[in-house]
This record gives structure tokens, sequence and C-alpha cells, in this order.
């Protein structure tokens, strides 16, 4: 392996990270109308779940929320005011701490679309998208094929 990938797969992502001002989020007790709300208008498919301390609990999706109201015979539109966030979130959170290496930024990014980072006190620093992560190592093998 030569100087260049060895040095991209040891760095920190800590320059490739959306800070959690810029990440649309929700919190555990919010319902999945208003989880529902925050998905459609950000266009996001699935995003953090918070505490009031911002500490990382879950995710929430679209899928999630219309798998909870889908009855037997018919969609329970009642649901989504009466059920909160925390009730249905995936609790399976890929996460990483700043610290963490490229290489395991590239591991996650295989199955996960984005990948939320937390502070070493588990507070939400925010997330490291699947597209960063692809965009840079694009450009360290572009520049690698420009040198040779």
């Amino acid at each position: 392996m030569n100087m260049e990938n060895r040095k991209l797969l040891e760095q920190g992502i800590q320059e490739l990270v959306i800070p959690a001002d810029n990440v649309a989020h929700v919190q555990v007790g919010n319902s999945l109308e208003h989880a529902l709300l925050v998905l459609t208008r950000s266009g996001y498919t699935a995003v953090p779940v918070l505490d009031l301390h911002f500490r990382i609990h879950g995710l929430i999706s679209t899928p999630i929320i219309f798998d909870s109201i889908l009855g037997i015979e018919r969609i329970e539109h009642e649901k989504l005011t009466e059920r909160k966030v925390e009730e249905v979130m995936n609790r399976k959170v890929p996460l990483l701490k700043e610290s963490d290496s490229f290489l395991r930024a590239l591991e996650l990014s295989i199955n996960n679309p984005f990948i939320c980072i937390g502070k070493e006190d588990g507070v939400f620093a925010g997330i490291l998208t699947r597209r960063s992560i692809l965009a840079s190592v694009y450009k360290n093998f572009r520049n690698f094929r420009e040198k040779n």
C-alpha cells in the first residue's frame, strides 16, 4: 500500500463530520407525527433521535413510522399523534467517536448511509455521510492516478 492510501486510512474523521447544529434530528419524547414532519421537510429517510441532553438514543425513519401505523385492515393514522418516537425507534445506531479512524468509518459506511458521531461524553457531535467518505476516497485515488 502506498503512503497516500495509508495516510487516508489512518487519518481522523473530524474534517468530514457534518456538525450537530446542521443535522436534522428529533427527540425521544416527540410524537411520530412530529418525526414524520421532520423527515418529510428535511428530505431524509432517517434522522438521529436525541434526549434533552443531546445524547444519541436511536434512529427514526420513514419506514419505521409507516410500519408502526399499519394495521391489519387500515392505516391507523391516530397512532401518529399517540405514539412517541422512543417506542418505535431503531436502537442499533452506527456510532463513532470523533477520534475514530477513517478506516473504521469506511467499514461502517458499507451498510449505513450515515454514521452518528458522539463526543467522548456521549453527546451527539454530528454525522458522517457515506457520500463524504466516498468523496474522500475518490479524491485520494484521483490524486494518486494523476501523480503516476
